[in-house]
């Protein structure tokens, strides 16, 4: 792999050919159903990650039953209001979720539920857009995802253009949040671990909001934060255990390869094997089960993002082998349960 062009914490394409390096293994636990509650799907300079490569990716031993899709900008609309842009993916991403309901691409519910964009910074006034997304969704609709990831320093790389510190502390966005709950709509929320302190405050100013706290709460492991692992995992532990608090919060396993940076794969002349990954990621994998409990957490893929470091089957092997001691029920809830209550898929 070329780690000039894929630095931690910036999107890059897969390496197929490096990918196909990696060592093949057996599938543990083939039958336990899982929901992958957060994939993209886009085509991005140059990179097509569409339902036929997702398909490819679902299809490689791990029983998944649905799929969740989560905003990542893709397909907006090109003209009408600036707000309701968004729109277009969900139009988009609802399209494949009916292909795929067809039944004739297999028995697998894609994009059973899908996480769109609004800017809730709309206050009262993201009602009218919200309306329209359920819209689209035709009934797969469940909530958005509002990113604030903001580092002052540039080598870290903000989560949006122009993201200024401190947007889950703004009135606007608090009262578009309060709005989005009225609705019966979740919010996915994302940031680093710094500002998880943001994220408590905001559950506890809208205690009614169902949170979703993506990617373990955003542990960062490059630029600034690199060679503080044990620091980090101290501070982001106690901030997590905080936010644990929160009954309305849960969070979302996953999504540590590239901007938690645990383990360096960039140099790999092979991609890590799930035994390497499950040893790096097991520290925030088994304190967000002890925090939060089975019931209040749900693992992601972020394919096609975490795909530059690993494939698929591999992934789901490494998650695996760190729940390998939990009960048959925890499984239940960690890989399917927990995700079919929060995002209300039928």
């Amino acid at each position: 792999m070329n780690s000039a062009t894929h630095q931690f914490g910036r999107i890059a394409p897969p390496e197929d050919a490096w990918l196909a390096k990696q060592e093949r293994e057996p599938i543990l636990e083939p039958d336990l159903p899982i929901i992958d509650t957060h994939h993209h799907l886009w085509v991005r300079n140059g990179h097509t990650y569409l339902l036929d490569e997702l398909l490819a990716d679902l299809n490689t031993g791990h029983n998944i039953v649905a799929t969740v899709f989560e905003e990542c900008h893709s397909m907006y609309r090109a003209d009408g209001p600036a707000e309701m842009r968004p729109v277009g993916e969900t139009e988009f991403v609802a399209g494949i979720a009916a292909m795929s309901a067809s039944g004739g691409y297999g028995p697998i519910k894609v994009a059973q539920g899908i996480v769109g964009a609004a800017d809730l910074t709309l206050g009262d006034r993201v009602e009218p857009v919200l309306e329209a997304q359920i819209r689209a969704g035709g009934g797969r609709f469940k909530g958005i995802r509002h990113s604030a990831g903001y580092d002052p320093d540039p080598i870290i790389g903000n989560s949006g253009q122009n993201m200024q510190p401190h947007l889950y502390e703004r009135a606007d966005f608090r009262a578009g949040l309060a709005r989005l709950a009225a609705m019966g709509l979740s919010l996915d929320a994302w940031c680093y671990h710094p500002q998880l302190g943001e994220v408590i405050a905001l559950a506890r100013a809208v205690p009614q909001a169902t949170i979703v706290m993506c990617h373990v709460g955003g542990v960062l492991g490059y630029g600034p934060y690199a060679n503080r692992k044990d620091e980090i995992l101290q501070t982001w532990r106690a901030s997590m255990a905080e936010l644990a608090g929160c009954p309305n919060v849960s969070v979302k396993i996953g999504g540590m390869l590239n901007r938690g940076a645990a383990l360096d794969f960039r140099d790999r002349p092979a991609p890590p094997n799930s035994a390497e990954w499950a040893a790096a990621w097991r520290p925030y994998v088994e304190t967000c089960i002890e925090l939060f409990g089975a019931g209040r957490c749900n693992f992601e893929s972020n394919f096609p993002v975490d795909k530059m470091g690993t494939g698929y089957a591999t992934l789901w092997n490494a998650f695996k082998r760190i729940t390998a001691g939990c009960s048959d029920g925890e499984k239940l809830a960690l890989y399917s349960g927990t995700a079919r209550r929060i995002y209300r898929l039928d």
